[in-house]
């Protein structure tokens, strides 16, 4: 089973899954080198999150998450790409858009906006669209918010600056 990159995930897990990312983690910040110590990588990197490892590292999550997933191929899944307008869905129209929610400064306070956004999309009439703003793709959240039945669909519109959109259908 694939395993998907976010802020929460353990860096022992990220690192068994995903073997090849231990030299991309270690040149991401002269901080991460402690971790080629067995005894500090077998305690730190079991209770470790990726939220950690940035801030310990002084990097911003996005980035560390962002390059993590594009080193692995989860950057695009299938929830869009860069802005273009013949990648919008058919029901996506700017003035359709209903509610909005800037997650970054939850994600940033270490909260999970999963809840806020599932609630308030669930107050959607058909056709509205609910708008989310993350610094990285938040591809949990998205299949949450799509098993509950709505389209969604996201891009890029910066390195760190998502906007997902939720449609009530």
């Amino acid at each position: 089973m694939e395993l998907t990159i976010t802020p929460e995930t353990r860096l022992s897990a990220l690192l068994e899954a995903y073997p090849q990312l231990e030299e991309k983690l270690l040149s991401m910040s002269p901080q991460f080198a402690k971790l080629r110590n067995p005894v500090l990588r077998a305690t730190i990197a079991k209770i470790a999150t990726l939220r950690q490892v940035a801030e310990v590292g002084g990097l911003p999550l996005a980035e560390v998450i962002n390059t993590l997933r594009a080193a692995v191929g989860q950057m695009c899944g299938n929830y869009g790409g860069p802005a273009e307008s013949d990648d919008r869905p058919a029901w996506f129209a700017a003035d359709k858009i209903t509610r909005r929610l800037d997650a970054r400064p939850l994600l940033a306070a270490g909260e999970h906006p999963l809840t806020q956004v599932v609630s308030e999309s669930q107050q959607l009439q058909p056709g509205e669209i609910y708008e989310l703003t993350t610094p990285f793709l938040p591809a949990p959240l998205i299949d949450a918010v799509k098993k509950k039945g709505f389209a969604a669909w996201s891009l890029q519109e910066q390195a760190d600056l998502y906007r997902s959109y939720f449609c009530k259908e």
